[in-house]
């Protein structure tokens, strides 16, 4: 018999380095949405070609995500967007290199240039504003395979097509305390660092959650009941609830 993936213990051993990263990711598609195969990564030539564009070498957690999952759009790309390997650039103050942007610009995450020869780099974000001369590259996570595991968990509660078990609730303070009653906390550091309200992950019964600034709740059910089942255990006005 096949052993069940424990999301919880995987999440928690991606915390430790880029190794467990890939072993969650592969655990969390196969078990929440779909498995890896092969042709779901980019080719080394891909990459290559990227390389010899910018003129840098790319960190070995960014390759190694790439000629993984790379191409795979459910897992990267359903809201916030993944650049291809011919998409990645050094942004305008030759600051960063980039690698994904917010759905609607207002965002843009990358690593930067000082940091490109670290294996395992951290990763920046900054946001688009209207004063420009206020844009900076602030602290996002500690490392970038950390950034791609949040990514996967991110897109997996934003997943866009109908028959997909997703859905939003508005949060106020009593659902907030209704998925505390109702969920454990995931393994997952806090971020942004220094954000006193930030994103943080739960998990209820075959469903993983993300607390966005207690602002919103996204869900995700490994099944169309087990959404149900948290919808009733928390009540609202769900977005996507046809009952």
């Amino acid at each position: 018999m096949t052993q069940r993936f424990d999301l919880a213990a995987s999440l928690a051993r991606a915390i430790d380095g880029r190794g467990g990263a890939w072993s969650f990711i592969r655990g969390f598609a196969a078990s929440w949405v779909r498995g890896l195969e092969g042709g779901d990564g980019w080719a080394e030539a891909d990459l290559l070609a990227a390389e010899q564009r910018l003129g840098v070498r790319l960190p070995a957690a960014l390759r190694e995500a790439y000629l993984l999952f790379g191409r795979r759009q459910d897992l990267t790309s359903n809201h916030d967007t993944l650049l291809d390997p011919a998409e990645l650039y050094v942004d305008d103050t030759g600051e960063a290199l980039v690698f994904r942007h917010e759905n609607q610009g207002a965002a843009s995450w990358g690593v930067l240039l000082d940091d490109l020869q670290d294996d395992d780099p951290a990763v920046v974000m900054r946001l688009d504003l209207a004063d420009k001369n206020a844009e900076r590259w602030e602290p996002w996570l500690e490392r970038l395979s950390l950034c791609f595991v949040e990514i996967v968990l991110s897109e997996s509660v934003q997943a866009q097509a109908d028959e997909e078990p997703c859905d939003l609730l508005d949060a106020d303070d009593d659902v907030i305390g209704l998925l505390e009653e109702n969920t454990v906390r995931l393994p997952f550091p806090a971020y942004p660092p220094g954000e006193e309200n930030g994103s943080r992950w739960l998990l209820g019964q075959d469903v993983l959650l993300r607390e966005a600034a207690g602002v919103a709740v996204l869900a995700r059910g490994r099944t169309p009941a087990d959404l149900d089942r948290v919808r009733d255990l928390i009540p609202g006005d769900w977005l996507n609830d046809p009952r």
